[in-house]
């Protein structure tokens, strides 16, 4: 969209939308213009005549995009363009206590499924010292723990490290985000309840399994070790 274009779509914009129009606008004239990150913007002068519309209005939206992000202010350079931290962002909003049901069962949903597909990443990455380290983690286990759901401090030191092997650091990232939501939700009622729970393969087993399997086995042993939680999402 040229400057042109953006100015005829704020005309038609009403008072209490401005800021959010002009947001918009704003993103598709550092997008124009190829901005990457590092690069500075336009000053707020120009950014005014650019769109026509106030100061004030550029500014509060250039402070939304400084909220999400995508921009911040340098010494020298002024507003610049930069990578945002999407994980910090959503951080703020992740809190089992305020979203609804269906999207906190979709969460837990989406960790299954990452868990399964690491399988690859963890095979070409793993090294030696991962596997006793892993072991060592697998040593402070109860017993129990072959035969019941894992609890949160478990699910932690064991997966974490697993999402630490696959190299990922922006899964990484995310599985903190998710296990407290996953906790909640295990806890919350929101599953459907089993009078008995099945053996499944153990953090031992999934451990054996990398150290001497392949990334389909691996799948699988995943996919069984999980296979309480499907079960109590599915059946």
């Amino acid at each position: 969209m040229n400057l042109a274009a953006l100015k005829d779509n704020l005309k038609s914009v009403d008072t209490s939308s401005l800021v959010d129009k002009v947001e918009a606008n704003l993103v598709e004239l550092l997008q124009e213009r190829k901005l990457k990150v590092g690069d500075s913007i336009p000053k707020e002068l120009e950014l005014a005549e650019l769109l026509g519309v106030s100061r004030t209005v550029i500014r509060e939206a250039l402070l939304r995009l400084r909220t999400m992000g995508l921009i911040e202010s340098k010494k020298k350079k002024g507003a610049v363009i930069t990578s945002p931290d999407l994980f910090g962002i959503m951080s703020k909003s992740m809190n089992p206590h305020i979203l609804d049901q269906e999207t906190l069962k979709e969460i837990f949903e989406i960790r299954l499924v990452l868990e399964i597909g690491m399988a690859d990443f963890i095979f070409q990455r793993v090294k030696k010292e991962d596997i006793e380290e892993l072991r060592k983690i697998v040593s402070n286990e109860p017993p129990a723990t072959q035969y019941h759901l894992f609890n949160i401090e478990h699910e932690i030191a064991f997966h974490g490290k697993l999402y630490e092997i696959t190299g990922n650091n922006t899964m990484k990232k995310f599985q903190k985000m998710l296990l407290p939501v996953f906790d909640y939700v295990h806890n919350s009622g929101l599953l459907k309840k089993q009078p008995m729970l099945k053996t499944f393969v153990s953090h031992k087993g999934l451990i054996d399994t990398i150290e001497t399997g392949s990334p389909e086995l691996f799948r699988n042993a995943m996919r069984n070790h999980l296979e309480n939680h499907f079960a109590r999402l599915f059946d």
